[in-house]
Parts: C-alpha cells; structure tokens; sequence
C-alpha cells in the first residue's frame, strides 16, 4: 500500500517557502505522490452543489489562494528527485486538451517521467460559465480530450477529428518520456467516472469517501472491469478518505485499494510544515510498509 499527500496548492500550501518545505519532507520521508488539485473559479455563492460533502458546500474559502496543479507541481518537481508528482484532479474538459498535452508532457520531462495526471469532469457550473465552455457534455468532452491528447503524446504528426476538437497534421513536443504516455487516473466517485477509469483511464482516483464507501466503490470498479476482461492489476487504485485511520491499511488493500491519499492542510511556517509531514510519516507509512513486510510485497 502506497501512501500519498495532497496538502500542496491552496492557503498556506500555496505559498512557495510551504511548496518546498512540503515537497522535500515528503520525499525524504518516503510518501509515494504530491497530490495538488484544481479550481480556476470558485464564487462566493456557488449555484451548484458540491458532490462531496453533506452539505453540499466546499470547504475551501472562495477567497483562497488555490494555484494551478500543473505549475504547482513543477515547482515541486524542480526541489524534489523522486517522489511522483499528481493532479487530484484537473478538470479536463474546461482546458483546451492540446494546451493540457504540452503541459503535462513538458512536465513529465522535467521531472524524468514523474506524472500521474489525474483528471475530472468538473461540477461547478459556475467555474464552466466563467470560463466560456459549456457545462452540458462534459462528460464526453473529458473522454473526447484525452483520446485527443492520447494521439498527440502518441504520433509523430498527429490528427484528430471529434465532435469537441480537431486538428490536423500537427507536432506537440515535448513527448512524454514513458513510451510516449502520460498515466491518467479518473477522478470522481459516480458510476459514470468508475465505467470511464475502467475504459479508459490507467486508475481511478476517489475522493471524500468513507472507508465502506471506498470498498463499495472499489468492488463496482472491478465489476467493470470485469466486464471487459480488464485485470485489476492493471489499474492504480488511490482514495482519499473521510475516516482514514492506518489499522484500515490491511482491509483496504484487500479490497484492491493501491494508494491512500492523505489529504491536509500544511502549517504556516516551512519549520513547522517539515515537522507536520514527519509527524504524517510516523503516523501513515510505518503501518504501511509493516503491512507490505507482512505480506511479501
């Protein structure tokens, strides 16, 4: 069981001095991912309801400073060596997907073949309106966009006609440094995004969810990939929880669960960050690695 971290990208987390301070104790203590997520908009009084708490309200103030997770993460990338670098998540289909290509394959270089670019469909209607792009489809554009950005990582000159986004005999380089190819993890914890990780993604990425939630979750995931005689094996499986505890490490890796996503808020000094992430340490990846000990992995 892998452990990750998303504290970086909003508040204190989004102040550099934070950034680096987090990144270079999290690596040094052995976390596996920075995790950092996206909103280019919030509102003051958002009209749509968010999916992931009871209340239907983040909790992130809309006057927070959030940065953007890619430059987020090549900040992190450019102070750390080995620890993966990953968007939870980036909302695709707000994002020209030939501009996400560049970028996230320009950071995959950077960063030796670090990323995991976790993507999502959206649900603020605001931030959609804000940004000039239809909220209805987004769906399909998600999927749409990342067959385009596929081709683009893919062929040398590429071309790709869709309902949402064509072009035609162009060259977008950098290229990713893994066989050409970026892992994308699906966020959202729907039917619709578990049926597109299990099509068309390399993982699945749920967040805010109980550990039952999770399991529950985790056990319609394999159901379609067993439908389309896709191994488990073949995905990474990472959840954020509500009630996360590390004695829920056994259960959830039996459940098929390869990453827990530790989601905080850094402190507001680098001193006191670097002693919050050992003190994570302490608490997450002692139970993890005396579980994998345990069973041979």
């Amino acid at each position: 069981m892998r452990v990750g971290l998303h504290a970086l990208g909003i508040g204190d987390g989004a102040r550099p001095e934070i950034v680096r301070a987090v990144a270079h104790a999290a690596e040094a203590q052995g976390f596996s991912r920075l995790w950092a997520g996206e909103h280019v908009v919030l509102v003051d009084t958002p009209a749509s309801r968010y999916p992931y708490s009871d209340d239907g309200r983040i909790a992130v103030p809309a006057d927070a400073d959030w940065l953007d997770p890619l430059l987020a993460l090549s900040f992190a990338a450019a102070v750390t060596d080995e620890i993966g670098l990953a968007t939870g998540v980036l909302l695709l289909p707000e994002h020209n997907p030939v501009v996400v290509a560049k970028q996230a394959a320009t950071l995959d270089v950077l960063s030796a073949g670090r990323v995991t670019l976790g993507v999502g469909i959206g649900w603020s209607a605001d931030e959609f309106t804000a940004l000039g792009v239809p909220f209805a489809g987004r769906g399909r554009r998600t999927e749409e966009y990342l067959a385009a950005m596929r081709t683009l990582w893919r062929e040398d000159v590429a071309t790709f006609e869709g309902e949402f986004t064509r072009f035609r005999k162009v060259r977008v380089n950098p290229r990713p440094v893994r066989d050409r190819r970026i892992p994308v993890v699906m966020g959202g914890n729907g039917e619709a995004a578990l049926r597109r990780a299990a099509t068309l993604a390399d993982g699945w990425y749920g967040f805010n969810l109980s550990a039952a939630e999770a399991v529950e979750r985790v056990a319609v995931l394999a159901g379609h990939c067993a439908e389309r005689n896709r191994p488990m094996d073949d995905l990474v499986v990472a959840v954020a929880l509500t009630d996360a505890t590390p004695d829920l490490l056994p259960e959830l890796a039996r459940a098929g669960v390869t990453e827990l996503v530790v989601v905080e808020a850094p402190p507001a000094t680098p001193d006191e960050a670097t002693r919050w992430v050992a003190g994570l340490a302490g608490r997450w990846l002692a139970p993890a690695g005396s579980q994998a000990a345990a069973s041979g992995s």
